[in-house]
């Protein structure tokens, strides 16, 4: 019985079935972007590779874990367009072909844009409860306001080039 499904399963034709090709695939620079061919007919993901340099003297991989939705994989002019789902690129970081891969492309990409820090491999989430939230710096007041008596200044400036301000006078009453 387990021959004969085994011999059905290799009738599913090429086209129907993923190929899971994984190749660097550039979003902007070299070693930024990996694309792993994850669906049949060519989809799968873009997963787009960062860095994090918050450690002093470390650079290493920075999480994107939504990826962008692949096209043409198997193609001659891969693209990438829209979102993928989280529970794909779960998925496929649960592969050790594709970990390899990202590894090499994070290290790739922190060699290039960080010579001088060492690079520290950090495993991808594998899971949404392996997820940790990013803490970014908090904005302040000051970075998103302008102060408002400084704009107002400087507009009594661009109205009155003299330096003096000017009320304009009342018409002048005949009597």
């Amino acid at each position: 019985m387990a021959l004969l499904a085994l011999a059905l399963s290799a009738c599913v034709p090429a086209h129907r079935r993923p190929s899971w090709a994984v190749y660097p695939l550039q979003r902007q620079q070299p070693h930024d972007g990996l694309a792993v061919v994850s669906q049949p007919d060519g989809y799968g993901l873009h997963i787009w590779l960062e860095t994090d340099t918050n450690a002093t003297g470390i650079c290493q991989p920075r999480w994107m874990v939504d990826p962008a939705r692949l096209f043409n994989g198997d193609g001659s002019a891969p693209f990438s367009s829209g979102r993928a789902s989280r529970a794909e690129f779960f998925a496929a970081v649960g592969r050790a072909d594709v970990r390899r891969a990202l590894r090499r492309e994070s290290e790739a990409l922190c060699r290039r844009r960080h010579p001088q820090r060492r690079f520290r491999w950090l495993e991808p989430p594998r899971s949404a409860t392996a997820l940790q939230g990013e803490l970014w710096p908090l904005l302040q007041e000051a970075d998103l306001l302008s102060d408002p008596k400084a704009i107002k200044a400087i507009e009594q400036q661009l109205l009155n080039p003299g330096g003096t301000s000017r009320r304009p006078s009342s018409p002048a009453r005949r009597d």
